[in-house]
C-alpha cells in the first residue's frame, strides 16, 4: 500500500474542510434569500390606510404603511401569506404566490358594539399582545369580567369563574370554547393571551389575581391570525 505523503493528507483535508464551508454557504445563502413586496393599503373609499401593521405568514413585522398608504417589506422567499391588520376592521390576507406587487383593499368596518358603558370605560386600556389598543376598539368583544366585585375572589378556579360570569361561553371542566364560533380545526380551543403573552394554559390562575378578562372574536381576534380562529381569551392579572 503506497502511503500519501503528510503534506498531500493536509491538503486533501483542508480541501475537503474547504469544501464543506463553501457548501453549508451556499445553503445558508439560499435559506436567508429575500424578496421585497410593495403596495398600497386603500380603504373602501380608496383613501389611503396609513400605520396598518404588516403581518407575514401570521407573524407581526416590523412594516406599516406610511400616509399614502404605501408599505414595502422584505421577506424570506419561503413565505406564503403576507397581510395587514387594522384596528375596527381585522386583518386582510393574501397568499403571495411568487408576487412582488400586493395592493389591499379594506372592507367596510364592522358597526361598533353597543354598549352601556361610560366613556371613560370605552376608553380603557387592553393589552391583545401586540400592544395596547382602547377597548372601544375591540369591535367584538364578547364578555369580560373586571375584578371589582368581592365574590369573584370566592371561585375555586379560573375556569368556574368564567362559566359564572361571562356571557357567550361554553365551559366544561378546564374546556373553553366561544360561542359563534364554528371551527375547522382539529381543536375548539381559543388562544389564551395572559399580560400580553400567549399561553398554552391558564389553569394556574388563582382567580383572586385576576384584574380583568376580556374575550374576543372575529376581527378583533383576527390580528392573531389561524391561531385566533377560535377566539382570544385576554386575562390581565393584578400587579
Amino acid at each position: 500500500m503506497k502511503l500519501i505523503p503528510g503534506k498531500m493528507k493536509m491538503k486533501i483535508i483542508l480541501t475537503i474542510i474547504l469544501t464543506v464551508l463553501i457548501m453549508n454557504d451556499l445553503q445558508c445563502q439560499k435559506k436567508s434569500k429575500k424578496i421585497t413586496i410593495t403596495g398600497y393599503v386603500t380603504d373602501y373609499r380608496q383613501f389611503p390606510v396609513q400605520n396598518a401593521m404588516v403581518i407575514v405568514d401570521d407573524i407581526k413585522t416590523d412594516y406599516v404603511t406610511d400616509d399614502q398608504g404605501f408599505y414595502k417589506a422584505r421577506v424570506n422567499d419561503s413565505a406564503v401569506k403576507i397581510a395587514v391588520f387594522t384596528i375596527g376592521t381585522g386583518v386582510k390576507e393574501e397568499e403571495i404566490k411568487g408576487r412582488t406587487r400586493i395592493n389591499f383593499i379594506i372592507p367596510v368596518p364592522d358597526p361598533p358594539a353597543v354598549s352601556g358603558n361610560s366613556e371613560a370605560a370605552d376608553n380603557e386600556v387592553v393589552n391583545i399582545g401586540y400592544g395596547n389598543i382602547r377597548k372601544k376598539d375591540l369591535t367584538t368583544s364578547v364578555g369580560k369580567i373586571d375584578n371589582t366585585n368581592n365574590k369573584y375572589a370566592t371561585y375555586t378556579n379560573i375556569y368556574d369563574m368564567i362559566k359564572g360570569e361571562v356571557a357567550g361561553v361554553q365551559v366544561q371542566g378546564s374546556s373553553i370554547k366561544i360561542m359563534g364560533i364554528n371551527s375547522l380545526n382539529l381543536s375548539t380551543e381559543p388562544l389564551f393571551v395572559v399580560d400580553g403573552m400567549q399561553v398554552s394554559t391558564i389553569s394556574n390562575i388563582p382567580p383572586q389575581t385576576v384584574r380583568s378578562i376580556e374575550i374576543l372574536k372575529g376581527s378583533s381576534a383576527a390580528i392573531y391570525g389561524v391561531r385566533g380562529a377560535n377566539g382570544v381569551i385576554l386575562i390581565t392579572t393584578l400587579k
